[in-house]
């Protein structure tokens, strides 16, 4: 009976002292309150501490595989093929990653000259824009004015308006499909990719669809190799870069347009649903000349 009036007595002071000693809630401090706050300082970069478990360098080191050689006897069959990706698809959600957006790649190669783009009067790559020129597409000037809150003095500045990323909606791809005699094997080839930008009117209304320009995907692969894609699958382990997204085709899009004698698009005579019923049509159309050939 007088070991549990002992153990009862010693958890009953227990209790006591870690009550005595506890801190309310309330007066715990937090990094939100005001007195402990103080100002941040840039980190060197040799300094700053790693953001993962190891340092990941793979896709900053690898190297593009060169197309094989072709010849042109060797092309028996080929179509130019353009289409669309809207990066609000499910599965082209990565090319509008906030974090490094697909633009903003293509963008910032071109302004500091890692790659040429060309204007968007055509799609056959014919007049090459300067890095100054590519900065200056998109982005608007506007004068605003604003009073000294001193001597109330009206002033008059002028502010440069960026191309902002997210008004970036939709791809366009120009693409090579063609039958290779020498492995007797259907092949694609990506030619051009195009950013298309949503233009709206003073009230925030959308008014079109501006091309901003076009860039020769065969130069850009080394840029899209070192740039990581996000991968969707969950496994942050297994990075994937963006030229072994467009390589292996993993996006969703659609057929806007084929090479044709008037050079004209689908929703140029079609509309609704036969339109999508006849990019489906053009899609089946190639898959099937492959499997045509060995038929008989």
């Amino acid at each position: 009976m007088k070991g549990v009036f002992k153990i009862f007595s010693l958890f009953a002071m227990m209790l006591l002292f870690s009550t005595a000693y506890a801190q309310v809630p309330e007066d715990i401090l937090t990094s939100d309150d005001d007195d402990i706050l103080t100002e941040s300082s840039d980190v060197d970069e040799e300094d700053k501490p790693l953001n993962d478990i190891v340092e990941k360098r793979l896709t900053e080191e690898r190297r593009v595989l060169k197309y094989e050689t072709l010849r042109e006897a060797d092309v028996f069959w080929q179509k130019t093929i353009w289409r669309v990706i809207d990066v609000r698809e499910k599965m082209n959600l990565p090319f509008a990653y906030p974090e490094k957006p697909f633009f903003t790649i293509l963008m910032n190669a071109a302004v500091n000259g890692e790659i040429d783009v060309y204007s968007a009067e055509d799609d056959k790559f014919t007049y090459k824009l300067e890095p100054d020129e590519v900065a200056s597409i998109g982005a608007s000037v506007d004068t605003i004015t604003t009073f000294d809150p001193e001597t109330y003095e009206e002033k008059i500045e002028v502010v440069t308006n960026e191309l902002n990323p997210e008004d970036v909606k939709r791809f366009r791809i120009k693409e090579i499909w063609f039958f290779d005699e020498q492995s007797s094997t259907m092949k694609v080839r990506i030619l051009g990719i195009a950013p298309l930008i949503d233009v709206m009117d003073d009230n925030g209304n959308f008014k079109y669809e501006k091309l901003i320009f076009w860039s020769y995907y065969p130069q850009c692969r080394e840029l899209f190799a070192r740039n990581q894609y996000f991968n969707p699958s969950g496994n942050d382990a297994s990075p994937m870069s963006w030229e072994d997204v467009l390589e292996m085709r993993y996006f969703s899009s659609y057929i806007y347009k084929e090479s044709n004698v008037y050079d004209r698009r689908l929703k140029g005579y079609l509309s609704g649903v036969d339109l999508l019923l006849e990019a489906d049509k053009i899609k089946q159309q190639i898959f099937n000349f492959e499997q045509d050939l060995w038929s008989y």
